[in-house]
């Protein structure tokens, strides 16, 4: 295991300075049945606050993600990648083999106290969910939200896990000195379709509770709506039931973000499509001929969809009054100008 490709910069790419060395990590495993079958490498790493690369269009610079690896086992994730940095397989490796930032909170607060940080805004979840189930055991996030409330450092959270919940009396506390945004995954409410390509997560209702909660809170919460599964999630009926789940839990915003696949996410979902869905391997082949992203097209059409439903079940801009904020990040573009899905998926 190569843990000293790990650098500051090495969620998005390599670099040569390492982030850890080796003598750093601490590898556990726990016999309980949330936790079967996982293995946990703690490190004490030397930099959590990471800079989002210069050739980026993404509407932040900052971010921190105390884990690697995701337990959500989302077969689409993007984020599969960067587990090959570590020569660890980004099939069940990345489901698997999660690695724990122990001191992300205490090197998250020495970045902030730092004269030459200048209170930019920090977004997280932007690699792999900082509430997946590990954060119940080693409980990061608290400490995290505790020093950025500290610092009044503006923020904000995209998951798709129901465990913020434990941490909303730490939210609303920061929200009464800072910005600070919160957004839920919900790319479909198809419950068989969840149980197969998001196995780890809870189920999407439990989710859309997450924002009934923020928004009783008074802490308005936006929809990510993504990935919109193309041939299994696209249909206007299941569009239709999403948007209106959404638009019921309350939720200030929705988002559509077709899937894209990159080198890591595409092999892994490509062979779970040929297991599950053969029929369609040939139309993604052809779909995704080009890349990564789907066409133009295809993009445009579900977005139009998706924005014409949202009129209709009357999700709005923000009311006059409503509780501060930070804006769900908006989808980063490609050259041709096209909303991508936002990393975290």
């Amino acid at each position: 295991m190569r843990w000293e490709n790990l650098s500051p910069d090495s969620e998005h790419s390599r670099a040569d300075a390492a982030l850890f060395g080796a003598e750093a990590v601490t590898t556990r495993t726990f016999d309980t049945p949330e936790f079967r079958g996982i293995t946990f490498h703690e490190i004490r790493a030397r930099s959590v606050v990471n800079r989002v690369p210069g050739a980026s269009r993404m509407p932040f610079e900052w971010t921190v993600n105390p884990y690697r690896g995701c337990t959500h086992a989302c077969v689409y994730c993007f984020a599969r990648k960067t587990h090959s940095y570590l020569d660890l397989d980004t099939g069940l490796g990345f489901d698997s083999q999660i690695v724990v930032k122990v001191n992300a909170p205490e090197l998250l607060r020495h970045r902030l106290a730092s004269r030459s940080w200048r209170g930019e805004h920090i977004a997280m979840g932007t690699n792999v969910d900082c509430y997946q189930r590990a954060e119940g055991r080693y409980r990061l996030m608290p400490g995290i939200i505790e020093a950025l409330r500290d610092h009044a450092n503006p923020f904000s959270i995209l998951t798709k896990g129901t465990l913020i919940l434990r941490d909303l009396p730490l939210l609303r506390q920061a929200a009464d000195v800072t910005d600070v945004g919160v957004s839920v995954s919900v790319g479909f409410t198809d419950e068989e379709l969840w149980r197969t390509v998001e196995p780890g997560t809870p189920a999407p209702e439990r989710r859309l509770d997450v924002v009934r909660a923020f928004t009783d809170a008074g802490i308005g919460c936006g929809v990510l709506m993504a990935p919109v599964i193309p041939f299994l999630g696209d249909r206007p009926e299941q569009l239709r039931a999403t948007v209106r789940a959404v638009a019921a839990s309350g939720a200030t915003s929705v988002t559509p973000l077709v899937l894209h696949l990159r080198p890591g996410a595409r092999e892994w979902f490509m062979s779970w499509l040929a297991r599950h869905h053969p029929h369609l391997v040939a139309r993604y082949e052809r779909l995704y001929a080009d890349g990564a992203y789907a066409p133009r097209w295809y993009q445009r059409r579900i977005t139009r969809q998706v924005h014409d439903l949202a009129r209709e079940y009357g999700i709005g801009p923000a009311r006059a009054g409503a509780p501060r904020r930070v804006p769900a990040p908006a989808p980063e573009e490609t050259e041709a100008g096209l909303p991508t899905q936002l990393t975290l998926l």
